[in-house]
């Protein structure tokens, strides 16, 4: 019994809660997440809207069990736990882009109570091109700019963007079986890497998907005509080729993509680094004491990749943050106005 109440706590229990506090006291809205690195995300995401009248409080599914995942969180919703205190707050996957063709995706779209993040996945945003500089320079502490990571990126999306209009068309039709997103990531990952000549990975990339989309269109020749149509459907919704890879499963990207490409450009700024401290020792001693402080300063890439917040001026992030405005705003009786509010619209983000 004891544990069917604790499982019972909902969002009309916290709401009953804050009514019980002084009127001085702030508003607790709890915010549930799919896992462990979600926290960070999601405190960024929220952190700007708290003031002395209202706190968020992100956290798992359960606090009394080891439930985690998106169904898990939109568990919640389906039981009538979410509401005007208590929020869900999801990776989009391709929910967004299914647009309601399946339950999950008209859950996530429909309810003002559940909130996502546009991009495929928190990990897509921790890879946002414009940002990933910084990380570099957190990683190495070298601020030498190397390689061009917006421009890499956006060739490696524009290499994309037509197989991934298929993949979304397949996932909406049903046909997912028949060409899989892991099929998919397996084609959408360069190989053979070189920050000296990085057009090599991307041309070797274009032939790979190429292939498989003349392959597709002779296998569906209906499916030719149906993604011409979807993808102007994606670009409204802002999936633009320049842009793919924000859409693409973030785990491959973050894994497959970018960490390998900047591991490679990350060694090279190191040992530029290593050589600039060997050339202007005055002696043994000082090279080792001087090179030992460096090692012991620099820090992993993909944990730096995780802290970085150089997404915080993706269009998409601030129309994520345009939805919760919009939310706090109705819960308190208020015009939704401002640039919060334009960037959550239903306008094209890009």
């Amino acid at each position: 019994m004891g544990k069917r109440l604790r499982d019972n706590v909902n969002s009309r229990y916290v709401e009953a809660a804050n009514r019980l506090n002084s009127k001085r006291a702030r508003r607790k809205i709890v915010a549930y997440v799919e896992s462990y690195d979600d926290v960070y995300f999601w405190r960024t995401v929220l952190d700007r809207f708290e003031d002395d009248t209202r706190f968020f409080e992100v956290m798992l599914p359960s606090k009394g069990r080891l439930k985690r995942g998106k169904k898990s969180v939109l568990m919640n919703f389906i039981e009538g736990k979410v509401g005007r205190d208590m929020i869900a707050c999801v990776d989009a996957d391709y929910d967004y882009l299914m647009q309601g063709c399946t339950p999950m995706s008209a859950t996530i779209l429909n309810s003002p109570y559940v909130f996502h993040t546009y991009v495929y996945a928190i990990e897509n945003f921790q890879c946002y091109a414009a940002g990933l500089h910084n990380v570099c320079v957190m990683a190495t502490l070298n601020d030498h700019a190397i390689f061009d990571f917006v421009d890499y990126m956006e060739r490696f999306s524009e290499a994309c963007f037509p197989l991934f209009v298929w993949s979304v068309w397949m996932y909406r039709t049903g046909q997912h079986n028949e060409f899989s997103l892991t099929e998919f990531c397996r084609l959408a990952e360069p190989g053979g890497f070189n920050v000296a000549y990085p057009q090599a990975s991307i041309d070797h990339l274009k032939g790979k998907i190429d292939r498989k989309v003349r392959f597709l269109q002779k296998r569906y020749p209906a499916g030719k005509h149906e993604c011409r149509k979807l993808q102007g459907e994606l670009l409204a919704l802002g999936v633009t080729p320049e842009t793919t890879y924000l859409y693409i499963q973030g785990h491959h990207i973050f894994d497959s993509v970018v960490v390998p490409i900047m591991t490679k450009v990350c060694n090279k700024l190191r040992l530029e680094r290593e050589n600039e401290i060997s050339r202007t020792s005055v002696h043994s001693t000082q090279r080792q004491n001087e090179m030992s402080c460096y090692e012991n300063s620099i820090e992993g890439i993909a944990s730096m990749l995780k802290k970085s917040v150089g997404y915080m001026n993706c269009p998409q992030f601030r129309r994520l943050q345009g939805d919760v405005a919009r939310y706090l705003d109705e819960c308190d009786g208020k015009p939704a106005t401002g640039p919060e509010s334009e960037a959550g619209s239903g306008s094209q983000p890009m």
